[in-house]
């Protein structure tokens, strides 16, 4: 991960960091977008999780906060993205491929949900770093 976030500039982390600032007050909304835009593209998705989302998606939106502002400490934001995607390839069986679609979903949530904030640079930060940390999990699967 630390070759990875070489490659995010400053100002790049700054556009991740504060746009989810304002992710942070429609957490709710945005987890609701995130879900049926991935469940509409990967209907098959839908039986990973349980019938009752709400937990679920306090869960994601913890997890991406904990990521987006761990991004200046990867010390300490490594091991837990390991973690997370030891869990994912053990508990939950998570796939290569489907990190890809998780990536598009999560694209189209920030785009939606940030409406008129949202730039082609907030595209281009949020893929990269969302590219890093499905790296690093991606990297656990075999483990």
């Amino acid at each position: 991960m630390e070759s990875g976030t070489a490659c995010l500039t400053a100002k790049q982390i700054e556009l991740v960091q504060s746009s989810w600032e304002k992710v942070e007050p429609i957490a709710d909304t945005a987890s609701d977008i995130f879900y049926a835009k991935m469940f509409e593209t990967e209907p098959s998705f839908r039986a990973l999780f349980p019938e009752d989302m709400s937990k679920q998606k306090m869960s994601l939106m913890q997890v991406l906060g904990m990521a987006v502002k761990g991004i200046t400490n990867l010390e300490e934001l490594v091991p837990k993205v390991q973690d997370l995607g030891r869990r994912h390839a053990k508990y939950y069986k998570v796939t290569v491929p489907m990190y890809q679609t998780v990536g598009v979903c999560l694209l189209y949530t920030l785009e939606k949900g940030l409406g008129d904030i949202w730039t082609p640079e907030h595209k281009e930060a949020w893929a990269l770093t969302y590219n890093v940390l499905a790296s690093v999990m991606i990297a656990t699967h075999n483990e």
